[in-house]
C-alpha cells in the first residue's frame, strides 16, 4: 500500500514528467531507425521512471539466465552511443529534479530516486526492471 501512495504522489510531483523526457529519446531513437534497440530500452526505462516504487534494476542476464547483444561488449557500445545522444540530458534533467527535491526535507526520498535514475540514464542498455518482491520484469506486467 505503501508502494502505490508513494507512486501516485511521485506521478503527481514530477515522475510524469521526467517518465515523458525517457519517451521522448525513444521517440528521437526510433525516428532514426537504428536507433530501434535504445529506444526499447528506453520505452522500459520510461515505464519505471513512471511508476518506480516496488521496483527495481538489475542486469538483465541475471533474469534470462544468459547473456544478448545488449549484456556483453556491444551493450558497452550501445550505452556509450546512448550516453552521447540522450543519456546526458536525461540524467542532468534527474539530477537538476533531485536537487529541487532535496530542498524540501520532505522530499529527500524522491530526490534520492531521481539520483538512482540520474545514474541509470548514463547506460540503460543491458538492464531491465523487476519487482523487488517477486524479481519478476516489469514487462510481464504490460
Amino acid at each position: 500500500m505503501l508502494n502505490l501512495i508513494m507512486n501516485i504522489l511521485w506521478v503527481i510531483f514530477g515522475g510524469f514528467s521526467m517518465a515523458v523526457g525517457w519517451w521522448f529519446a525513444a521517440l528521437l531513437m526510433a525516428i532514426s531507425i537504428v536507433g530501434i534497440p535504445w529506444a526499447r530500452a528506453s520505452l522500459v526505462m520510461g515505464l519505471f521512471v513512471l511508476w518506480p516504487f516496488g521496483m527495481k534494476i538489475v542486469p538483465r542476464h541475471q533474469v534470462t539466465n544468459k547473456h544478448d547483444i545488449g549484456t556483453g561488449a556491444w551493450g558497452v557500445a550501445g550505452n556509450i552511443i546512448w550516453f552521447i545522444l540522450a543519456g546526458w540530458w536525461l540524467a542532468l534533467g534527474h539530477v537538476f529534479t533531485a536537487i529541487c527535491w532535496f530542498i524540501t526535507i520532505i522530499g529527500i526520498p524522491f530526490g534520492l530516486q531521481h539520483l538512482k535514475f540520474a545514474m541509470l540514464a548514463l547506460a540503460p542498455i543491458g538492464k531491465t526492471v523487476v519487482d523487488k518482491k517477486t524479481g519478476e520484469p516489469l514487462w510481464w506486467k504490460f
